[in-house]
């Protein structure tokens, strides 16, 4: 699966990405934070490196788990307090993938989702995929889609296939 990156097309409305564009490491989030009368934690600090560290969709449980491996006093209050923060900043964003707990990557990484309800596959969909869709929304009812907080359920085409094969006795 490749990376298509962070949402620039009308899809993504006022994107998270937008809030804190150019953020690249670890010390210009904490400049951040601190711009925004944020204070640069230790505990704030390790999440960030497990958040940079890491090219997949986490969960609070799988982030919590790497940032206590660090430092075992950060308790997870503290952990989702820091990535609700980060959020609020436009550094992370979270995603629903199905029917699991949700996700955060770091917002520049965001991307939009197919998600196979069958076999569990996941796809990086462009943000093209949902460029009529937001439009449409946008038109119809003033109302601004984030198509990369959510994941589209379906099939697959090899779980679309085995179901054929099964339907037709094959």
């Amino acid at each position: 699966m490749s990376s298509v990156g962070a949402m620039t097309s009308p899809t993504s409305g006022a994107s998270a990405a937008s809030k804190a564009p150019g953020v690249t490491s670890v010390d210009e989030v904490l400049a951040l934070v601190r711009a925004r009368g944020g204070r640069a934690t230790a505990s704030r600090r390790i999440l960030l490196e497990v958040l940079f560290e890491s090219s997949d969709h986490r969960s609070v449980e799988d982030l919590a788990s790497d940032v206590q491996a660090r430092a075992p006093e950060v308790h997870l209050s503290t952990i989702y307090r820091n990535l609700e923060e980060l959020e609020r900043l436009g550094v992370i964003a979270h995603t629903h993938l199905g029917h699991g707990p949700a996700t955060y990557q770091l917002a520049t990484s965001a991307h939009s989702h197919l998600v196979c309800e069958c076999c569990g596959r996941r796809f990086e969909a462009p943000d093209e995929l949902f460029a009529e869709l937001a439009r449409q929304a946008s038109q119809r009812y003033g109302f601004s889609i984030d198509p990369r907080h959510f994941a589209i359920l379906g099939r697959c085409a090899n779980c679309v296939q085995e179901q054929e094969m099964a339907s037709s006795g094959g």
